[in-house]
């Protein structure tokens, strides 16, 4: 644990991916609902920057009558979600560690980031989110055709044609592919560049192991936080301020019991 609070310039050794029980996804929630009442305050400090976030795309386009281009930013909202818990997955390390939560040196430790290996893996997470963007509003011209893009700013019923339908459904496919890779370079590689110093590509490399390794754990895993993020994100984002939390820690505590 003394590498996360040093930041030792000296490379860590990757640690061993371990063998996880399908019922161990219950147990990392409640350990990271723990770990959110006990600190509630930095939960919501750190999920208010997305639920600010969604609220003023949500303003954005509705001034516009364009509601309908908030799809594409709602289903690629799990590809950016994990930047929310880099500040919890520290919340957590220091809880399971008995050392005490300061806000300086919780921000701190965030803000030190910049100088590692945590600004490759967020460009990559940025570039297949823009790329996402892309994907979808060219997967919408597609199906829909042009004049669609000023029908449907009138009416969602351009959603309920065939096209619409089949739009929505090679949208969405294509969304969780794009979901599924992220995932798997993100679910152990992000708190591993927190906790160990190694680079980004043996952190991706490393994440991808643990899910091959865990694949009926990490599927139930990652609709777990699909799920919750969508029902978050329905009550105008409001319900991020419970959800970022709770999956931001519980995270941290399925990073270790993935690994030694």
């Amino acid at each position: 644990m003394g590498e996360a609070v040093n930041r030792s310039a000296e490379p860590s050794e990757l640690p061993r991916i371990k063998d996880m029980k399908i019922g161990s996804v219950p147990e990392v929630l409640r350990a990271g609902l723990r770990d959110f009442m006990r600190a509630p305050a930095f939960g919501i400090f750190f999920s208010g920057f997305y639920v600010f976030g969604g609220i003023v795309l949500w303003a954005v386009f509705s001034s516009r009558g364009e509601e309908w281009w908030l799809f594409p930013f709602i289903l690629g909202f799990p590809l950016l979600a994990p930047f929310a818990a880099i500040g919890l997955y520290e919340v957590s390390r220091r809880l399971e560690a008995g050392e005490p939560l300061m806000w300086r040196e919780v921000i701190a430790c965030c803000m030190a980031q910049k100088d590692r290996q945590l600004p490759s893996m967020a460009m990559v997470i940025l570039l297949m989110f823009m790329f996402w963007v892309f994907v979808a509003h060219t997967t919408f011209a597609l199906f829909m055709g042009t004049q669609a893009l000023t029908n449907i700013s009138n009416s969602f019923e351009t959603l309920l044609m065939p096209n619409g339908f089949v739009m929505l459904a090679v949208g969405s496919a294509i969304g969780g592919l794009f979901a599924v890779v992220l995932f798997s370079f993100t679910v152990v590689g992000l708190p591993l560049l927190l906790d160990r110093e190694v680079d980004f590509i043996s952190a991706i490399i490393t994440s991808v192991q643990a899910v091959l390794a865990n694949p009926a754990s990490m599927l139930i895993w990652a609709a777990t936080i699909a799920g919750l993020l969508f029902l978050g994100m329905v009550p105008l984002f409001l319900g991020l301020f419970v959800v970022l939390p709770l999956l931001g820690h519980a995270s941290w505590h399925m990073y270790r019991a993935l690994t030694e």
